[in-house]
């Protein structure tokens, strides 16, 4: 793939349990004002947050649509029973929308048709990327802890589309378990989603005080949110075009500006981490995954 072909800026599905209507306007927005490509619709962490959004999928689906943004639909990240997987062949019998599987039994039932490969399916090596796109995957977002040079190794060898987190919290691990329900005394059969009042996820601190992770419901979250401002030229140089913005409550049309003026090379790297992190509402950075080293660092330019 060419690095002189344009960069594509996707927003990564919503991970959190957002008041319905705050979803909606989020979105709405997002038709009208943001400069991306791809939007990624759909419930990726919890089953039971699916039906919060439900019935504004079609028409949130449609606006983004008609103002010119690819609409693709994001399957569950962990499947654990009938009924998740029910939903999971739902999504897959869709016609139309690209769909992203986040689970290899999504991938399963998209063999044979186009599709993308979300971030949670662990893509580490060239011959997974082969086997998928061989099976019918036309891009593959890549696992959010990858380093530079396995970043490097895949996109060269890629028959696919790569696409690369470059902003906000990194999504480490979901489990069978609930954490937001168990910090409130709550079983996860019935959480009653006290997950809605986390926001952004709930700050997990260490017994020191320093901040650690953050939980979204099944998910562990980074308590830094990834910004890969700095690396977009070298992810540009390698072959990977297409940049992930994981959204986040804050102006998601301000950070997709400053990604695409980045992008564009209209913008140097110390301006654009300003202006993130005037965005980012106390959200400290981190690139460390990137780097090869811990995944919390932020390793500045001349490191």
């Amino acid at each position: 793939m060419s690095a002189a072909r344009p960069a594509l800026l996707s927003l990564g599905p919503v991970l959190f349990p957002w008041p319905a209507k705050a979803w909606r306007d989020f979105y709405f927005r997002i038709a009208d004002e943001a400069d991306v490509d791809c939007v990624h619709l759909g419930e990726v962490v919890c089953f039971k947050r699916a039906g919060l959004h439900a019935q504004m999928m079609e028409a949130v689906g449609e606006r983004l649509a008609r103002a010119g943004k690819e609409v693709v639909l994001s399957s569950l990240a962990l499947i654990m029973n009938e009924a998740e997987l029910d939903s999971v062949r739902t999504l897959a019998a869709k016609d139309g929308a690209l769909i992203e599987a986040n689970d290899m039994a999504a991938a399963a039932l998209l063999a044979g048709r186009p599709h993308a490969i979300g971030p949670y399916v662990n893509v580490y090596n060239e011959g997974t990327l082969a086997y998928l796109a061989g099976r019918g995957a036309v891009r593959a977002c890549l696992p959010f802890e990858l380093p530079e040079t396995s970043l490097a190794a895949l996109a060269a060898a890629s028959p696919v589309e790569l696409e690369v987190q470059v902003f906000g919290r990194v999504p480490l691990a979901l489990s069978a378990r609930c954490y937001a329900a168990r910090a409130r005394d709550r079983s996860k059969d019935d959480c009653r989603i006290v997950c809605r009042e986390d926001g952004d996820g709930l700050a997990v601190d260490t017994l020191d005080g320093a901040a650690f992770l953050a939980v979204n419901g099944t998910q562990t979250l980074s308590s830094t949110c990834a910004n890969l401002a700095a690396e977009v030229g070298r992810l540009l140089a390698m072959g990977i075009r297409r940049l992930r913005l994981s959204p986040h409550a804050i102006d998601m049309v301000a950070v997709a500006e400053v990604f695409r003026a980045v992008a564009d090379g209209r913008l140097e790297t110390a301006e654009a981490d300003a202006r993130l992190a005037a965005l980012a509402n106390g959200m400290a950075f981190s690139n460390g995954f990137f780097h090869g080293a811990e995944g919390a660092a932020f390793i500045g330019e001349a490191e």
